[in-house]
């Protein structure tokens, strides 16, 4: 088999989730296809100069994700199908974003030494006098997909505490629209994963993320929530209908094709 370049594996992230990180990627790339056999304990270990225990629990975790199937005597195999990871579509729109999030339950991190301000350019907003800080991961049948770190207007924040603990911070401040909420913008960029997030997402150091930002203004255009979301990249998709806007023109025009008949 050919020999590989192998990343390097490193930091306080479990070696097993490492490697098993790493050969995800390669069935999610097409590098194993599906149906392919995959290299021997042996070769991987010898690839990842990791222990045959590391490596058979890697191998192992896959497994249970579906995507390795071990035949007795013959190997182990690629999943002739697999399952589409990227359940995750990031919205473009307030009203679809919050329907994708409102049966989230945060799961907080204690943060001793929490930042006053978030950063903020001069097109987002102004900054409020003070800010309450609060981070948590984001989880789906118990797996972390999202590190959600967020700065919420000091005085919003403590109005509305109790449901601020409860739910995600945008699903409150969306029963606020039209009193105190009066903007909103997201954008996204990629990223890669800093040692605390890949710890806590158990993702390999480095691996690739999807980053969004959003801020949301008062009408007096104050920042009252700044958002960084930092999702796996490997869960997430972002979808949209190019030709939408178009619909109306097309059906005007096949209405005036019918009259014309």
């Amino acid at each position: 088999m050919q020999k590989r370049h192998v990343e390097s594996l490193s930091g306080h992230i479990p070696a097993y989730i490492q490697v098993a990180s790493a050969l995800r990627r390669r069935i999610e790339t097409g590098e194993w296809l599906p149906g392919e056999k995959i290299s021997t304990l042996e070769e991987l270990e010898e690839e990842f100069k990791r222990a045959r225990v590391t490596v058979r629990q890697a191998v192992g975790l896959l497994e249970k994700e579906g995507l390795l199937m071990r035949q007795q005597g013959r190997g182990t195999f690629v999943a002739e199908h697999v399952n589409d990871k990227r359940w995750l579509t990031l919205e473009t729109s307030w009203d679809a974003m919050i329907q994708s999030i409102k049966n989230n339950v945060p799961r907080f991190i204690d943060v001793k030494e929490p930042p006053a301000y978030p950063r903020l350019s001069p097109e987002e907003g102004q900054l409020a006098e003070q800010y309450g800080f609060l981070r948590s991961l984001q989880l789906r049948d118990g797996m972390p997909y999202a590190v959600v770190s967020v700065h919420i207007e000091k005085s919003v924040l403590e109005q509305y505490r109790d449901e601020f603990m409860k739910h995600t911070a945008l699903t409150v401040l969306d029963k606020l629209r039209g009193t105190i909420v009066k903007k909103a913008h997201q954008t996204m960029t990629i990223g890669t994963a800093d040692p605390e997030v890949a710890q806590l997402l158990g993702v390999s150091l480095s691996a690739p993320t999807a980053e969004c930002r959003c801020v949301v203004t008062s009408d007096n255009d104050v920042a009252i929530y700044v958002g960084e979301i930092t999702y796996r990249s490997d869960c997430i998709r972002l979808y949209m209908d190019l030709l939408d806007a178009e619909e109306p023109r097309q059906i005007q025009e096949a209405r005036a094709r019918r009259r014309a008949k």
